[in-house]
């Protein structure tokens, strides 16, 4: 439920104010389920007419000021500020919930944790023939890379080409028969 309360201040809070404020509230209401604090004051300085808005649900508070020279239009104003804090804060909050519940799992772990000795990862590459010095380049070509399989055109067998735990050196893997 929604409650609002309105005050002027060298100005008086008519029925069509009260009943615009109420109407645009709606936007705002549509994202909380219980009570609802509605504060607004609404006045004049020099030919600005001032809307100030404050909005209270449990702990939290939402807050707004603009001036415009239509009164009516720096309560849009305020609504559109009210309505985006509140849904960057719902959005924070709905972020948060889902972390927190996804640390909280535990099935995932424990099914990770189950699986041993198990090939669980498949990765295809093509292999060319090249020379070793050749692979060499390539994979220096791509430092996220750790090997290169490839075809040794000296042997016609597959090799393989490593970086070794240093990053400057390189080993090669090579079938004895």
């Amino acid at each position: 439920m929604i409650n609002i309360t309105i005050t002027g201040k060298e100005v008086k809070a008519t029925e069509a104010i009260k009943d615009y404020v109420e109407k645009k509230m709606e936007r705002v209401e549509k994202y909380f389920d219980g009570d609802v604090d509605v504060t607004v004051t609404i006045r004049t300085e020099r030919a600005e007419q001032i809307a100030e808005m404050s909005v209270k649900v449990k702990q939290d508070t939402y807050r707004a000021v603009t001036s415009h020279k239509d009164m009516y239009a720096s309560i849009d104003k305020d609504i559109d500020i009210l309505e985006g804090q509140i849904r960057k804060w719902k959005t924070k909050k709905d972020k948060s919930n889902k972390e927190d519940s996804i640390k909280g799992m535990t099935v995932g772990e424990s099914e990770e944790n189950k699986i041993e000795n198990e090939i669980i990862k498949t990765i295809y590459y093509d292999i060319k023939p090249m020379t070793p010095e050749d692979a060499k380049l390539k994979l220096q070509e791509k430092p996220a890379d750790r090997f290169i399989a490839f075809i040794n055109q000296e042997t016609n067998k597959v090799n393989v080409l490593f970086k070794l735990k240093d990053n400057k050196n390189y080993g090669l893997l090579e079938p004895e028969n």
